[in-house]
């Protein structure tokens, strides 16, 4: 397939508004088929992994030839690249909104519902971030023992300072953050699994998992005395 995106040749001399306009439409083109080749790479690798996908599977998923996709991402390990750079934003971003000034319980509460609905609304996501991890993020391992570790070491300091003030009880807030991922992302890393336990039930699993999770973290951290 012709890369619409190619500039042409023997186009002649056009005015200078005529080129301005082809390159906009060029560009738009050329960002409209980058983003058709990252959905399909998204599903190739959600189902595959890394080792089983393949350059030809994303070009088919993507609608293009291979040669047409190779102008755009030099290679397989390039799309997953920009897939997981793109990725890592929006997985770090509930976590960031934890509001040191908030109330400890609602803050708490929101980040793992945040959590939740990303399992429900990006489980192909979630299972390429697992599958990374399960290679031993030999991509994002730089990331993880930096910028991650920083952004949860300082909301860390805000559930400490929150313990310290009566207004959460005695938890240790790493294993909490752990254990809030393990929890939530189980929804979609295993979704197959968990909808074949709930049978019939399964078509609302996300807001009785949200019902049933908020309440077993929010009581274990509310303060006050344990009878």
């Amino acid at each position: 397939m012709d890369d619409p995106a190619r500039p042409l040749c023997n186009e002649g001399r056009t005015e200078p508004g005529a080129r301005a306009d082809r390159t906009a439409r060029r560009t738009r083109i050329q960002e409209e088929n980058r983003k058709r080749i990252l959905a399909a790479a998204l599903e190739v690798f959600a189902r595959d992994g890394f080792r089983g996908a393949t350059v030809d599977a994303i070009a088919e998923g993507a609608g293009m030839s291979k040669p047409n996709l190779l102008y755009y991402f030099g290679s397989k390990d390039e799309i997953y690249r920009t897939l997981l750079a793109g990725l890592l934003e929006v997985w770090l971003e509930p976590l960031e909104q934890i509001d040191p000034d908030g109330a400890p319980l609602e803050e708490i509460g929101t980040y793992m519902r945040r959590k939740l609905r990303m399992a429900a609304e990006y489980p192909r996501e979630s299972r390429l971030f697992a599958g990374e991890m399960i290679r031993g993020a030999p991509i994002l391992g730089e990331i993880l023992g930096g910028r991650l570790r920083t952004l949860v070491d300082a909301k860390v300091a805000v559930l400490e300072q929150w313990v310290q003030e009566g207004r959460l009880a005695p938890h240790d807030p790493r294993h909490l953050i752990f254990a809030i991922w393990a929890t939530t992302q189980h929804y979609a890393d295993f979704d197959v699994q968990v909808q074949a336990v709930l049978g019939a039930d399964s078509a609302d699993r996300f807001a009785a998992a949200e019902g049933f999770l908020t309440g077993l973290f929010l009581r274990g951290l509310a303060p006050g005395p344990r009878g």
